[in-house]
């Protein structure tokens, strides 16, 4: 059951109230229009539409035989049911007709409540349709550069000859560039497994669930750091190393890289 605003109950028992209180005062008026059953005395509380249709019914009952007293019966209700100071009864409605209470709807309950969007896609087929495009893009695009370029096999090795400089393939010349720097203990095991380790902590570090660059500074500034790192050291370890894996400027004693 639908609870009734506190607000209305007051004003309810008021009603009843002011009714009880003046049920004494009225005894007299309500006898006379009783006793006077041939018309009806004029109430200003009683609408002139409602009297003139009690009337007009009352003639009908009497030009039809009894009935009359149904019709007193209903006027002295609507007297009774109209406060005793004048006015329009309680809860009354446009034209001082009187309205019912039938329930009390609460606001939220009929309001549209829409589900909150959810930021997060299946992984099929949404992540693996996009990957395998880009996969097919990658194949595409080292199948027709094959075609191209030219990217013959060195002479096979001569044992007897050493090449000078001897540079590792360009994704371990990092390596081989942090060995001409620091003691091998500590450029080829301690610098690298740091990186590494940072790496895999840096989820659990920053845990913030934004998909968006520019609410993920701490990954960004971390991923940017290791990048630049290991490319400058790939950078200076193919064009600015030379004979003996000496320092060289490349516009001046040429490249000593190849792929």
């Amino acid at each position: 059951m639908t609870e009734i605003p506190e607000h209305l109950l007051k004003r309810a028992q008021a009603a009843r109230e002011k009714a009880a209180a003046d049920e004494g005062a009225s005894d007299a008026p309500a006898a006379a229009a009783a006793a006077s059953a041939d018309e009806p005395a004029a109430d200003p509380r009683i609408p002139a539409h409602l009297l003139e249709r009690s009337k007009a019914r009352k003639a009908q009952a009497d030009s039809a035989g009894g009935g009359g007293v149904a019709v007193q019966e209903k006027v002295a209700s609507v007297v009774a049911a109209a406060p005793a100071g004048g006015g329009v009864p309680v809860g009354a409605g446009p034209g001082g007709h009187t309205q019912r209470l039938l329930t009390v709807v609460k606001s939220g309950s009929i309001q549209d409540v829409k589900a909150s969007p959810v930021d997060k896609v299946h992984t099929w087929p949404h992540l693996l349709a996009a990957e395998f495009v880009a996969a097919l893009a990658c194949i595409s695009f080292t199948f027709f550069f094959s075609i191209f370029v030219n990217a013959p096999l060195l002479q096979q090795a001569n044992i007897n000859k050493t090449p000078n400089p001897s540079k590792a393939p360009w994704y371990f010349l990092g390596l081989q560039e942090l060995l001409t720097m620091f003691h091998p203990m500590i450029a080829g095991v301690t610098i690298p497994g740091v990186g590494l380790i940072v790496l895999i902590l840096a989820p659990y570090i920053d845990k913030n669930p934004s998909n968006k660059p520019e609410d993920r500074k701490f990954a960004t500034s971390l991923m940017t750091v290791h990048l630049m790192f290991w490319a400058v050291l790939v950078i200076i370890g193919s064009f600015f190393r030379g004979p003996g894996f000496n320092f060289t400027l490349p516009w001046r004693d040429g490249i000593f890289f190849e792929l």
